[in-house]
């Protein structure tokens, strides 16, 4: 008897204990949707998946638009799933992208080809993928390229905490003050751009305490449709640059 094949409804695509927490790679079937969704978890809280990449790929779009100049260096915090970065490559202009990943098993996905964008950022030669905690990182006077100690940025995007008040660990409890923000700014050339990604819509408390450190600020909303609720999410992409003296 002929046998039809079915779609499998859930695989785990990798799972590994992280200092974190266990970090689950999955991919299921979303029957209401008709789609195949790729999902990280870490523990019992979902991180991300590729159905809501509209802010991700904002934060890229929206953060290099404020740069001025040419062959841009720019730095990512927060790998994930990759659309941040993939966005921001699509700027002719980019020189390097330097991708900071806590999580070592994230970037073996993307080497080893097991996400939805395949090995598009491994294989590009203006992006390095780089082991290491971004805030830890964004403390020091060193900054974000050991081999070149004190390197400034055009741009540094941020993407790792569900917002600033939310945030996966307390790793990075510090960086979202006023002194931890004067460091990360510390890291940029002048007229460089700070970006950060939130899954909350504007919080004005932030707002504020990035004008204490920046001169320019801007919170930008980024609507998009959640077809589960049949409703807009609003997420925010917070803006900052530091003008020189």
């Amino acid at each position: 008897m002929f046998k039809r094949a079915m779609t499998r409804l859930f695989e785990e695509i990798d799972y590994r204990p992280t200092p974190i927490g266990a970090l689950s790679l999955r991919r299921r079937r979303e029957l209401r949707l008709g789609v195949d969704i790729v999902e990280v978890k870490l523990g019992d809280e979902h991180l991300m998946s590729d159905l809501f990449t509209a802010s991700e790929i904002a934060l890229a779009k929206l953060g290099l638009s404020k740069v001025e100049g040419e062959t841009l260096d720019i730095v990512i915090g927060g790998l994930g799933l990759g659309y941040t970065a993939k966005a921001a490559l699509e700027d002719p202009r980019i020189g390097e992208l330097r991708v900071i990943e806590y999580l070592a098993p994230v970037i073996e996905w993307h080497r080893s080809g097991l996400l939805p964008i395949k090995t598009e950022l491994a294989d590009d030669p203006r992006c390095r993928l780089v082991e290491g905690d971004f805030f830890a990182l964004s403390a020091t006077a060193a900054g974000f390229d050991p081999a070149r100690p004190g390197r400034p940025f055009d741009a540094i995007l941020v993407d790792i905490d569900h917002s600033p008040q939310a945030w996966l660990d307390t790793r990075s409890a510090s960086f979202y003050r006023p002194e931890g923000l004067r460091q990360l700014a510390s890291h940029l050339r002048p007229d460089g751009v700070f970006g950060l990604w939130s899954n909350e819509a504007p919080d004005d408390a932030f707002t504020v305490r990035l004008e204490h450190v920046f001169d320019e600020v801007w919170a930008e909303e980024v609507r998009f449709n959640n077809p589960y609720q049949d409703r807009q999410e609003v997420q925010t992409v917070y803006l900052a640059r530091k003008r020189p003296c």
